[in-house]
């Protein structure tokens, strides 16, 4: 620039990152009108004052726009609707008499008359019952329809895992009691038959259908015709991963043998270390339990006795649950086992022994603040396991017995907010998938019967830790 070149007055820019705000504009016009105005002091200068003071007041005040909050609720998804399938009466009351007349029990004349038997794997029973009732709670996960058009998803309510044990198992040569013509193996291909000629059933090949197969043996004969349904399973033990998985099925729990312990929490109450009742000798991932035997029998302030299942064993097991702070849970034929939520419902801290457990309501229920995991291979190490126990304070003890009085409930059947809600929620939640899975299947290009949908996670990936505190 020259010397005698004026400088020019600089321009206000501003850049996209740096443009002023609306009120910024605002406040500097206001302030140069206003000090223009004030060179002439007129009546008109001092309303037109007034009026820019009020604008500036109304704009520093105001809140400045923005973006929708995100508070904003969005529209609720409709509570999903389940059609209960009106199966012949032999696939439910049916297996229940089958049970009775097996047995030289009596057979009552009226279906309301019947009871389930004293049973780990009622959740078929629990289930159907609430189905079947007219007075079901409005806060139910899944709302029943009488119109299988309307619905979501279908029950298929077979009582597979009483049909088990329908014969009584008799020493060799012993014929008494009353008719073995039942046939477990026979009810399940017939129940398969009649679903496959369903119209419901064959629109989605299952894919919205739910169907109870607590006891790990429950349909073993079918169990591939049916895995594209939600399977309500207590473990994968028995299952292959093409056929079950944690993304389209359930996990239940087994229903408590013993009575709810209804005290208060506290150690003194509770003199045993350690209890354990139950079979001593299992097959495949249970024969860790003849070890255990081996290791703890002689273990000061720790019970452990074989027993099997009888009015007798489910007294003393009772008892000894409420009086010790620790029960043991190895895993039995198959990963779970009905003792694990004995022991819940006993306030008694579990101790798992099972490395491939897998446990219901887990998006509820952090196991890891009620439940004392280790691995099998340290379990077995001589004094490991009672080591671990006394090492845990009585002020963690129960800090222990309070996380689980706190989900008690959630494993009561008969609890109006218990197991059933918690089923029910757990199934509902399948439903995105099960369109995801539906639609998915419109589009795929044809595949054989047996090509298998590799879209599970395998319960096998999963690994238990030695205890922490």
């Amino acid at each position: 620039m020259s010397d005698g070149a004026k400088p020019r007055k600089s321009k206000l820019c501003f850049s996209s990152s740096s443009s002023p705000s609306s009120s910024t504009l605002t406040l500097t016009l206001a302030l140069k009108m206003a000090r223009r105005f004030l060179l002439k002091p007129t009546l008109a200068t001092l309303l037109l004052l007034l009026f820019f003071l009020y604008v500036l007041a109304h704009t520093l005040l105001s809140p400045s726009p923005s973006l929708p909050s995100s508070s904003i609720t969005l529209p609720l998804s409709p509570v999903p609707k389940i059609y209960l399938y009106d199966l012949p009466p032999k696939f439910t009351y049916g297996v229940v008499r089958s049970y009775l007349r097996a047995r030289d029990s009596p057979d009552p004349l009226d279906d309301a008359d019947l009871r389930y038997p004293g049973h780990q794997h009622s959740a078929e029973w629990w289930l159907f019952s609430d189905l079947f009732s007219d007075a079901r709670p409005a806060s139910s996960p899944l709302r029943r329809t009488l119109d299988p058009d309307d619905a979501d998803l279908f029950y298929v309510p077979f009582f597979s895992s009483l049909s088990l044990i329908v014969n009584p198992i008799r020493p060799p040569g012993d014929s008494a009691g009353g008719s073995t013509e039942y046939s477990d193996e026979g009810m399940q291909e017939e129940l398969v038959e009649w679903l496959e000629e369903q119209e419901y059933w064959k629109r989605n090949r299952g894919r919205d259908h739910v169907i109870v197969c607590q006891d790990p043996n429950a349909l073993y004969r079918v169990i591939d015709r049916l895995r594209n349904a939600v399977l309500l399973v207590s473990d994968f033990g028995r299952l292959q991963p093409y056929q079950a998985s944690l993304v389209k099925d359930v996990i239940l729990p087994y229903s408590h043998r013993i009575n709810s312990y209804k005290g208060e929490v506290g150690v003194e109450n509770r003199q045993s270390l350690l209890f354990f009742m139950g079979n001593r000798y299992r097959k495949e991932g249970g024969k860790v339990r003849d070890t255990l035997f081996q290791i703890l029998e002689n273990e000061k302030d720790v019970i452990i006795k074989h027993g099997t299942q009888s009015r007798v064993s489910r007294r003393m097991a009772t008892k000894g649950m409420h009086s010790s702070k620790f029960c043991l849970h190895p895993a039995g034929d198959t990963p779970s086992a009905c003792r694990l939520f004995d022991a819940i419902v006993s306030l008694c801290i579990p101790v798992i022994v099972s490395d491939y457990v897998e446990l219901p309501f887990e998006d509820l229920i952090d196991y890891k603040r009620i439940a004392i995991f280790i691995d099998t291979n340290n379990a077995v190490k001589p004094s490991f396991l009672v080591s671990e126990l006394t090492k845990i304070s009585e002020e963690r003890i129960v800090q222990y017995q309070q996380e689980l009085k706190m989900v008690q409930h959630y494993f009561e059947y008969e609890h109006p907010n218990g197991t059933v809600n918690e089923i029910w929620r757990q199934v509902s939640s399948k439903v995105p998938q099960i369109k995801l899975m539906i639609n998915r299947d419109k589009r795929l290009v044809q595949r054989g019967q047996d090509d298998h949908d590799c879209s599970c996670i395998c319960s096998k990936g999963n690994a238990t830790f030695s205890v922490k505190r």
